[in-house]
C-alpha cells in the first residue's frame, strides 16, 4: 500500500530535481516525450500541458500548437522560462504556477490537454483527471504519458520491491490500469481513443482519451450535490 501523497511533499521534491531533472531524465524519457507530443500535434490547436516542469519538451512542439504550461514547482518553471527566453519560441502563451487539481482556467478552452509523467505523482489523480478534461473541449484529447503498474507476474513483483525508492523519488509505483478504467468508468464523456506501451522497458504507457460530450458531470460530482 503506498503512502499518502501530499500537495508540499511534491513542491517541496519537484524543487530539489530542478537543476538536474533535464540531466536525470531527459535520455531515458525522449522517445516517450516525443510520442506524446506527435499525438498532440495530431489534433493541433491550443494545447495545455500540465506538469510542464522544465519545459523540457516545449522544443518538440511545431508552431500549429499554441502551448500554455503549469506546474505546481516554481523552481522548475523557472527553468522552462528560461528555456523559452533562449530558444525564443513564440508558440508559447503562458507558464504559470497551478495545482493540476484545481486548473485556472475555464471550461472547454483547450484543444489537447497533455499530462506527462505527471497523473501518478499528485495526491488525488482522479481529482486531476477530471479537471484535464473539464478544461478540454468537446471532441478534443488528452494525451497522458504514465506509469501504468503491472497485473501479475515477474514484473509486478519487482514492482512492489521498488516501491519505497520511487516514492522518494516522488511518484507512485502502484498505479493500475484498473484505476484509469474505473475513473472512466465515473465519467460519462470520456472514451479510449488509444493505448500503447513505450520506453523504457514497457512500464509507462501512452494513452489517448477523447472528450465525447459537453457539460458532463462525473458521476462524483452528481454524488456531491446530492
Amino acid at each position: 500500500m503506498t503512502r499518502p501523497m501530499d500537495r508540499e511533499g511534491v513542491v517541496k521534491t519537484y524543487d530539489r530535481w530542478a537543476p538536474v531533472y533535464d540531466l536525470v531524465f531527459g535520455t531515458v524519457f525522449e522517445k516517450a516525450r516525443k510520442a506524446a507530443i506527435a499525438a498532440c500535434e495530431e489534433v493541433g490547436g491550443r494545447v495545455l500541458e500540465v506538469g510542464v516542469g522544465t519545459g523540457i519538451s516545449l522544443p518538440y512542439y511545431s508552431n500549429r500548437c499554441r502551448i500554455v504550461g503549469v506546474d505546481i514547482s516554481g523552481a522548475m518553471l523557472e527553468v522552462a522560462r528560461q528555456r523559452v527566453a533562449d530558444l525564443r519560441m513564440t508558440n508559447v502563451e503562458e507558464l504559470a504556477i497551478m495545482d493540476v487539481q484545481d486548473l485556472q482556467y475555464e471550461t472547454a478552452s483547450f484543444d489537447v490537454v497533455t499530462a506527462q509523467y505527471v497523473v501518478n505523482t499528485v495526491p488525488d489523480p482522479e481529482a486531476a483527471l477530471d479537471e484535464f478534461m473539464r478544461v478540454l473541449r468537446p471532441g478534443g484529447e488528452l494525451i497522458v504519458v504514465n506509469r501504468v503498474g503491472a497485473e501479475s507476474g515477474a514484473r509486478l513483483k519487482v514492482e512492489k520491491l521498488l516501491e519505497p525508492v520511487v516514492e522518494r523519488l516522488g511518484w507512485r509505483s502502484d498505479f493500475p490500469w484498473a484505476r484509469f478504467e474505473n475513473w472512466m468508468s465515473e465519467n460519462g464523456s470520456v472514451e479510449l481513443a488509444g493505448r500503447r506501451p513505450l520506453p523504457p522497458l514497457g512500464h509507462f504507457a501512452l494513452l489517448r482519451f477523447r472528450k465525447t460530450a459537453a457539460g458532463s458531470r462525473t458521476k462524483r460530482e452528481l454524488v456531491t450535490a446530492a
